[in-house]
């Protein structure tokens, strides 16, 4: 089978390796499309996404779709239309039990964060656990299905911030988890949906996932204060924003994954308004719900811009290149080797 490896930074192959045999608690699944996320696009570029450093051939990708290829058990017949949640969890902790996604120990598709590296989905194969696999309804289509991951991200966000139902809420970064944040508060039932960025291709598409105010933070402050805000960027001066537009006594969820290096960040409202500010982390089982919103909302898909094939390793970079550019691309999908 043929596999997209991350060698170094700005380094990618394509390479033909064996096709892997599945044991009778795993499952074989051919992989139809695979969502380019922005820690690809870090080990890509950067060799690294924050601590965690390419050491070895990585393939990347944890978005994903396609079919059951094999199930040893007979569970899934061939064909079956199925998505992946990336990760397997650690050790459990009595703590936060209920948290099994922050429990150490785990991994997740397509991460460096383990050595060896937790190989990802850019493949034509890919077998994983049984308990990982989400079959899909058969009226939800695959290209839309690689969208369950990253909107899982969304939905466990704004569990966190809890209900936003009758609020005003704000999503700072129009990215492509900022825009299907964007949705899910929509849809989630808040009174009003405003969205920030710093370049009109985002802030145009913001809008048509059901913002009903865009702000260029480039050009001025944002008006008034929300009662839910969620920071889907990381760059400090973003998440000053977040904090200033939060109300007295409101809610500040932090999405977006930070440097981890020191960065100048306005601090003072947090302490005088009172703020709750909570941390957001991948997610626990939103993909579930994911799936289903994603059967019931076929315009989610519009948060999709770019479909491109995997023809080559030059076609996979090209894409990569594209997904950086955040004025032309929302989330660019990689449709993969077709028979």
């Amino acid at each position: 089978m043929r596999a997209a490896f991350i060698t170094a930074a700005e380094e990618l192959e394509v390479r033909e390796v064996p096709t892997p045999d599945p044991t009778r608690a795993e499952v074989r699944i051919r992989v139809n499309y695979v969502g380019v996320c922005g820690s690809d696009l870090h080990y890509f570029f950067d060799g690294a996404n924050g601590p965690n450093v390419v050491t070895e051939p990585l393939i990347p990708g944890h978005e994903m779709s396609g079919t059951v290829d094999l199930d040893p058990s007979g569970t899934w017949a061939p064909g079956t239309p199925v998505t992946v949640h990336p990760a397997r969890f650690g050790a459990p902790q009595q703590a936060y039990l209920d948290s099994p996604h922050l429990w150490p120990g785990g991994s997740y598709l397509g991460s460096a964060a383990t050595v060896p590296h937790t190989q990802g989905a850019l493949r034509e194969y890919l077998v994983v656990d049984r308990a990982m696999v989400r079959p899909l309804p058969a009226s939800l289509p695959l290209r839309r299905a690689a969208l369950c991951e990253p909107l899982g991200v969304a939905l466990h966000a704004l569990n966190q911030g809890g209900s936003v139902e009758g609020k005003r809420v704000l999503v700072t970064g129009a990215g492509p988890i900022g825009l299907l944040t964007i949705a899910a508060a929509a849809r989630g039932g808040a009174a009003l949906v405003a969205a920030t960025d710093v370049l009109p291709g985002p802030l145009r598409r913001a809008a048509e996932a059901g913002g009903d105010e865009c702000y260029d933070v480039s050009a001025g402050p944002v008006e008034g204060e929300f009662d839910v805000v969620l920071e889907c960027t990381g760059v400090p001066a973003s998440i000053s924003t977040a904090i200033a537009a939060t109300r007295p006594a409101g809610t500040l969820v932090l999405v977006g994954m930070m440097s981890g290096e020191p960065a100048p960040v306005i601090l003072a409202p947090v302490g005088t308004r009172e703020l709750r500010v909570v941390g957001s982390l991948r997610f626990h089982n939103e993909i579930d719900a994911a799936i289903t919103f994603l059967d019931r909302e076929p315009h989610v898909e519009g948060v999709i811009t770019h479909e491109l094939p995997a023809t080559d390793a030059d076609s996979i970079v090209a894409a990569f290149r594209l997904a950086r550019d955040s004025q032309e691309s929302g989330k660019v999908v990689l449709r993969l080797w077709a028979e």
